[in-house]
């Protein structure tokens, strides 16, 4: 079987070379033919294989010298012969001059963008000068029985052709190699670091193809290198407490010993021979750490083999190896951590073991694929509220606002402080950093891509909301041009930045006087809702007492719009109560609630009222339009006289809603001073409310005759009244004096004289719709009087 092994032979040929469509790369054609050679030494073909190589030449640049980049690739790629050197520079004139579509473009910006862990390299004691051959795999795996040394050899030159693609498929199909592998690997990793290295290695080169996954779980070489990753990591933490020990002792010693005293020379040797050995040992250690990583992460492409490795906290011995200074494997882990982190579950372990302190150390730092992968890291764990605290605790605001500047991680920066910016409580720390100058700047010199524009927009939405911040985008001719920008390109994100702008008191609301006619002739029925909702919205909150709102109401025609938009089911919801907004806002000026009320908008506020009881914010401020309302006599009598306004206020006065309580109350104590008779239905209520228990109990009692005491001789218990020591007299008479002397109760009114009741719940406005809180001709009576 020997002999016919060896007769087997291998011919790579070259079929054609070409460049890849979309990115800057040659593929290289090549067949792989298998020979037999016969007794008169003929070959004899017995398969044939077609496959590709690509050729990435990433560093291709105008400015490249073709003809060195040519030379080479022909080094690095050994299928191409030295005789087609001619056509690899052609090729390579053509991509170098080559113009890239929008498509093009596209793809290679996103590659740009994704950064991946560095490939795999050759290190010390994997290389030998002898070259491996397929035909010899049984001789190597012999040496696997031998010593170490002999054991390392034979790994290597199994690792040479296991580095090779072509030969994995045939490794595959040698069961006793790969089964020595793993034996090998599962007893004697503990005796040689390098021995370790190079067997997850040769596994590795198997977990890069989905299609050989099975083999490596089949070999349980994924349990093995979390074994090996958890093992070296507490190996790490005894060397460092064994050099901290002696740096220690060695430093105590200079530091107390007098200075005639000789330096101790056994202290210092201990010390150097501890930070020797962790020097030698730390690369070598790193490397099995890495190795073996790379080879979990190709693992946890399958999320079931993911879920096993989180159930032995693989989170917790990445976040370990953070603390680490080798960029490689740094790159490595946070690559990992990145991809296990879109899994809330995983994201619930790095919190726990702080990661975030961690990761901050990398923002910035001088290797760009590693602060572009953390900076993708802290954007999926931005997602979480706490971990977003975390973040602007450690200090990330102002390195992430640093950022920005930062043309290759603008965008993920950018999206990590619109997470941010979502919290109320971290709003205002935005104005402590240089985050607004540079928005604004963006938003003066964008070049109008879209996506990246709303991106701008919408932090400066979240941080207008904040008083400060507000400030800070009008300083200067800053609203001036954020106005210009949103008018002329009626962009409603920006618009809806200025409305946030626009809602606080203080300097910047005068700023906005010079912009009520341009916003109020936005406000038109054949404009788009959107950007009608946000102008309008604007224009609500300028609450200021100088501005003529009948002269911008009459010179826009506006009265019309409000009224119309007033209607049920006439625009969406948002913009109806915009309209509702706007006109409580105008109602503070007298002639303009005069107007408002003589069109008929009153009553279309108490329908709409109806039909969205169920709203409270639609509520709230349709009440607050009649707050204002009844502060002008003109109006106050339209409302309390001509309309069931007052009804509806009731039947609110005790919502569960705190404002709308609120707003109501204010609102009904005003009615109350201005109209008797709805002043007494309004005590009578709030008497009704009160005092609810005890008309309960009341009532219960007059409606069960068969009882009249809860207890027999009720009479004769005199524990069950209230002792009037002090208030009636000795013999126990009570004038009629007595009870006009009371102080008043909840819900009381002294009595005018005019033979009222104060209690009397029959008197209703005609044609009151029926309430919760109307008096029905069919029941009795809540306290009947003799």
């Amino acid at each position: 079987m020997q002999d016919d092994a060896r007769s087997l032979k291998r011919k790579v040929t070259l079929s054609s070379l070409d460049v890849h469509p979309t990115e800057k790369a040659l593929v290289v054609h090549y067949g792989v033919e298998a020979l037999i050679s016969g007794d008169n030494r003929d070959h004899i073909l017995v398969d044939r294989r077609d496959a590709q190589k690509i050729v990435r030449v990433k560093s291709l640049s105008p400015s490249t010298d073709v003809e060195a980049l040519a030379k080479k690739v022909l080094e690095e790629c050994n299928l191409i012969p030295a005789s087609r050197l001619p056509e690899v520079e052609h090729l390579l004139y053509y991509l170098q001059n080559r113009k890239l579509s929008p498509v093009e473009g596209k793809v290679e910006k996103k590659e740009k963008r994704s950064v991946r862990p560095k490939e795999l390299t050759a290190f010390d004691g994997m290389e030998l000068n002898e070259k491996a051959s397929i035909i010899k795999v049984d001789e190597y795996v012999e040496l696997l029985y031998e010593g170490i040394p002999e054991a390392i050899r034979g790994a290597a030159l199994i690792l040479q052709l296991a580095r090779n693609p072509d030969n994995l498929e045939e490794l595959l199909h040698n069961e006793t190699a790969l089964g020595a592998l793993a034996r090998v690997l599962r007893e004697d990793w503990k005796q040689s670091v390098d021995l370790a290295t190079i067997i997850i290695y040769i596994f590795f080169c198997f977990s890069s193809f989905s299609q050989f996954h099975a083999v490596v779980i089949h070999y349980k070489i994924g349990l093995l290198c979390l074994n090996v990753v958890e093992h070296e990591l507490k190996r790490h933490d005894v060397w460092c407490e064994d050099l901290r020990k002696k740096s220690k002792a060695y430093i105590l010693f200079n530091a107390f010993a007098s200075h005639s005293a000789p330096e101790d020379s056994s202290l210092r040797r201990d010390h150097d021979k501890a930070m020797r050995k962790y020097q030698s040992l730390l690369p070598k250690q790193e490397l099995l750490v890495r190795v073996s990583l790379y080879l979990l992460l190709s693992l946890a492409e399958d999320t079931r083999t993911e879920l096993k490795m989180r159930n032995k906290n693989i989170v917790g011995l990445l976040v370990k190896v953070l603390d680490r200074d080798n960029e490689e494997l740094l790159i490595l882990v946070v690559s990992f951590l990145k991809k296990l982190s879109i899994f809330l579950e995983n994201k619930n372990d790095m919190a726990e073991v702080d990661v975030i302190p961690r990761l901050a150390r990398f923002v910035p730092c001088d290797n760009e694929d590693l602060l572009n992968l953390t900076l993708r890291l802290l954007l999926n764990l931005s997602f979480d509220s706490g971990l977003r605290a975390k973040m602007v605790e450690v200090g990330l605001l102002p390195k992430l606002t640093a950022l920005l500047g930062d043309d290759n991680n603008r965008q993920v920066a950018m999206r990590t402080l619109y997470h941010i910016s979502i919290d109320d409580c971290f709003k205002g720390m935005f104005a402590y950093t240089d985050c607004i100058p540079q928005l604004m700047q963006m938003l003066y010199e964008h070049g109008g891509e879209a996506e990246s524009e709303a991106e701008v927009i919408s932090i400066g939405i979240n941080l207008a909301a904040n008083k400060k911040n507000a400030q800070l985008f009008c300083e200067g001719n800053g609203l001036k041009m954020l106005m210009k920008k949103a008018l002329k390109n009626k962009n409603c994100l920006l618009m809806k930045m200025i409305r946030n702008i626009s809602q606080h008191d203080g300097p910047t609301k005068p700023l906005f006087i010079d912009y009520v006619g341009d916003l109020a002739a936005e406000i038109r029925a054949d404009e788009d809702e959107a950007w009608v909702l946000e102008c309008l919205g604007t224009l609500a909150n300028f609450t200021i007492p100088d501005l003529d709102w009948e002269l911008v109401l009459k010179e826009y025609n506006l009265v019309p719009y409000l009224k119309d938009r007033l209607k049920p089911g006439s625009a969406e919801d948002d913009l109806i109560l915009e309209v509702v907004i706007m006109i409580g806002t105008v109602s503070t000026d007298a002639a303009c609630a005069a107007m408002l009320a003589k069109s008929g908008i009153i009553p279309a506020l108490i329908e709409l009222l109806n039909a969205q009881q169920e709203d409270d914010e639609f509520v709230c401020q349709i009440v607050y339009v009649f707050y204002q309302m009844v502060f002008h006599q003109a109006t106050r009598d339209v409302i309390i006289k001509d309309t069931q306004a007052p009804a509806y206020l009731i039947d609110l006065m005790h919502d569960k809603n705190v404002e709308i309580r609120k707003v109501c109350d204010n609102t009904l104590d005003i009615v109350a001073e201005y109209d008797e008779e709805w002043g007494r239905k309004i005590q009578s209520e709030k008497f009704r409310y009160h005092n609810n228990q005890w008309l309960d109990m009341i009532e219960s009692r007059q409606a069960d005759d068969s009882e009249p005491f809860f207890y027999d001789n009720d009479n004769n218990r005199t524990d069950m009244f209230y002792s009037a020591d002090g208030i009636t007299p000795a013999d126990g008479s009570v004038s009629l004096d007595f009870f006009s002397d009371l102080p008043p109760q909840n819900g009381d009114l002294h009595h005018t004289g005019d033979g009222s009741d104060a209690f009397d719940l029959t008197s209703s406005s005609p044609g009151r719709p029926a309430t919760a809180y109307g008096f029905r001709p069919d029941e009795q009576p809540f306290c009947p009087y003799p």
